[in-house]
């Protein structure tokens, strides 16, 4: 079998490095990526397992040994932000390679990498996928940082593959170390279950098409919902800005955010899937007021189903939407309020922004174009 050139021999993997497969309260992008890429690499005829992680605060419930072809693994650990990700690793290199689980072993983020080098030493493949610097995020204290920044060192040298899904992750590596290293950009097209009656999600947080503004994601720094919020509050609008998502575990931060006496403001908690996409396909504008992202899924995905994208011009999100988003200056408040602003009073110029986008991100970005590089890569 072979697609467009490539063996489709079947390769048993392994992945981790995500929060939980499928997706739940506190996941963020690495876990749609995997959602996205491993069932398709199981349709594919290949053998393949997802370690997700099980912790104390979940409520009891059945857990699924199974979904969409893809084999689930589930091991405990703790909620401290950082040590999780750690012990679950740990767990699941043992798992491996006591056992045996597989030969290509699909990991994300780059702290994991200390645990791709003991896999290394046992013979197994290992592929690592890196969204960014992630010493330079926010959300870590600075003994974390100063571990992401030393695990970059093994990133770059202990795996048979290290796979960017931005360029300029990629030019920064590529210059640190004098190597070459693979690029993937997301996939922006995902499946729309269209409705002809009112979508029940927005009849429970009552709101109307096209009434409300959007963002969808963790209540992190790097988000910038310090931004949004208030630049919103300062706007004239009968219009809502819903916040989907939270913090994956409880902060001052979120706290802070949840502070507003906004009742424009609504907080939907945790929504994936048919519920966000409805919530995408409805919205007046899709806000992303990030300080730093690698290529974010979220963006693609929104514009794909035809919401106007508005969001800060760090290069990244300028690489996913090219002149097809309404952009403002990262970290400036008033100049978000500002476009937020224009945006409402230009619905027409907003709506031409929004169907040039889709047919951009569109054309640009298939999950199907991914299953198949990373395959070639894992054959490599």
């Amino acid at each position: 079998m072979s697609i467009k050139g490539v063996s489709r021999a079947p390769l048993r993997i392994a992945a981790f490095g995500f929060r939980s497969y499928p997706p739940r309260e506190g996941s963020a992008g690495a876990d749609k990526f995997a959602k996205e890429l491993l069932p398709r690499l199981a349709a594919r005829g290949h053998d393949v397992i997802a370690y997700n992680r099980v912790y104390p605060q979940m409520e009891p419930e059945e857990r699924l040994d199974e979904l969409d072809g893809v084999k689930i693994r589930s091991f405990r650990t703790v909620s401290s932000r950082g040590f999780d990700t750690i012990i679950h690793s740990t767990k699941v290199t043992f798992d491996i390679i006591r056992y045996n689980r597989a030969d290509i072993i699909h990991i994300q983020n780059g702290g994991n990498s200390i645990f791709g080098a003991a896999l290394r030493l046992f013979g197994k493949k290992t592929f690592l996928s890196q969204d960014g610097l992630d010493w330079e995020r926010d959300k870590w204290p600075w003994y974390a940082k100063l571990y992401l920044f030393l695990s970059s060192f093994l990133t770059a040298h202990v795996h048979s593959a290290v796979i960017f899904d931005n360029v300029f992750a990629r030019e920064a590596f590529t210059k640190r170390f004098n190597k070459e290293f693979d690029f993937i950009p997301f996939g922006a097209d995902v499946d729309y279950e269209r409705e002809d009656s009112l979508p029940e999600i927005l009849t429970q947080l009552d709101i109307r098409p096209g009434e409300y503004f959007l963002f969808v994601g963790r209540f992190i720094p790097d988000k910038g919902l310090h931004w949004l919020v208030p630049a919103f509050e300062s706007l004239e609008t009968n219009k809502k800005l819903v916040l989907v998502g939270g913090s994956p575990n409880p902060s001052p931060y979120e706290a802070d955010i949840r502070r507003t006496a906004d009742p424009r403001i609504i907080f939907a908690g945790f929504l994936y899937g048919p519920d966000v996409h409805r919530l995408m396909k409805n919205a007046y504008a899709y806000v992303q007021p990030s300080a730093i992202e690698g290529l974010s899924p979220v963006i693609l995905e929104a514009a794909y189903l035809g919401a106007p994208i508005i969001c800060a011009d760090i290069p990244q999100n300028q690489y996913a939407m090219a002149g097809h988003a309404l952009y403002f200056e990262k970290g400036d408040t008033a100049d978000l309020a500002f476009r937020l602003g224009e945006a409402l009073s230009d619905p027409v110029g907003m709506q031409e922004k929004a169907v040039a986008g889709a047919a951009y991100v569109g054309e640009r970005f298939s999950w199907d174009s991914v299953v198949e590089q990373h395959e070639a890569i894992f054959n490599r």
